[in-house]
């Protein structure tokens, strides 16, 4: 793997949308709508538009968490947004993030907007009084490293993701660049987990659902199948910390709402009832879909 690319930046950049990869087609150097189109609405009062990416992961994760801990405020209709498709453009997604990036959710009883992952389990965890701790101290704790991951996350998803899976070439300096800090951010947070069972304490808060869904996944194998080639398993605390999350009912939950790949028992496109769990996911409906 080497540079044979000779680019040379122009003195004026312009936009080539079929230049990019896989992802092309949904990023433009421009913000606002491209098309007209009214977002559904459900019976909950928290309306989730979303897709099953490790961003939206979080949302759903913390929803479920919050619906197992007896929360009914917390019901919620998660409608799927197709971002392949441009979706996240039309003018009733603008309003709702005008950064046209899921996931975004609309709270009807109080008329708030929420967009920005981070924003949005901060939002619900002040809402319903968990997952973030009361006391000063340890509140600011979980705040660090939520703010950590925020910061963090575009480096492996973005940075790495996109030029180890993605790029439509490789590029040994792209490629060498992002894992370095991919792996040192592995090392940031499997040394923290050394000393807690959880970030930033002994409680599981917002700051796991956040950091969960993106280096959970990637060491488990389901984000970039990276996992040899960045030695996962040499981080030993990161592994224990990803696999006892994995076991919580809510993120198995979670994990599954808005997805549209993987195993068809593993997606569930959208989720209106808790019920949608057992009869709704694309293994269940993909019999009748198909006479």
């Amino acid at each position: 793997m080497s540079d044979s690319n000779n680019y040379q930046a122009p003195k004026v950049w312009t936009w080539d949308a079929e230049n990019g990869g896989k992802w092309a087609k949904i990023n433009r150097p421009i913000a606002g709508p491209t098309h007209a189109a009214t977002l559904p609405r459900g019976k909950h009062p928290l309306q989730l538009y979303s897709m099953g990416t490790p961003n939206g992961q979080k949302v759903t994760i913390l929803l479920e968490e919050l619906l197992a801990l007896g929360e009914p405020g917390a019901e919620y209709d998660a409608h799927l947004i197709r971002i392949g498709e441009g979706e996240q453009f039309s003018t009733g997604f603008v309003e709702v993030n005008p950064n046209s990036k899921i996931p975004a959710l609309f709270d009807t009883g109080s008329g708030s907007r929420v967009f920005e992952s981070g924003a949005i389990l901060l939002y619900l965890a002040e809402k319903f009084g968990h997952f973030l701790p009361r006391k000063a101290a340890a509140r600011t704790e979980v705040m660090n490293w939520l703010f950590w991951l925020q910061g963090s996350a575009p480096y492996l998803g973005g940075g790495f993701g996109h030029f180890y899976a993605y790029a439509p070439e490789k590029f040994e300096y792209s490629i060498n660049r992002f894992t370095m800090e991919v792996k040192r951010q592995m090392d940031v947070l499997d040394r923290e987990l050394a000393e807690h069972p959880y970030l930033g304490g002994d409680e599981y808060s917002i700051a796991d659902i956040a950091t969960w869904p993106w280096y959970g996944n990637l060491v488990l194998g389901e984000a970039y199948d990276a996992g040899e080639f960045l030695q996962v398993e040499s981080y030993k605390n990161l592994c224990r910390w990803s696999a006892e999350i994995l076991e919580r009912p809510a993120v198995q939950r979670g994990r599954k709402v808005n997805r549209t790949w993987g195993e068809p028992s593993e997606q569930l496109h959208e989720r209106h009832e808790a019920s949608d769990f057992d009869l709704k996911t694309q293994d269940k409906l993909a019999p009748a879909s198909a006479v």
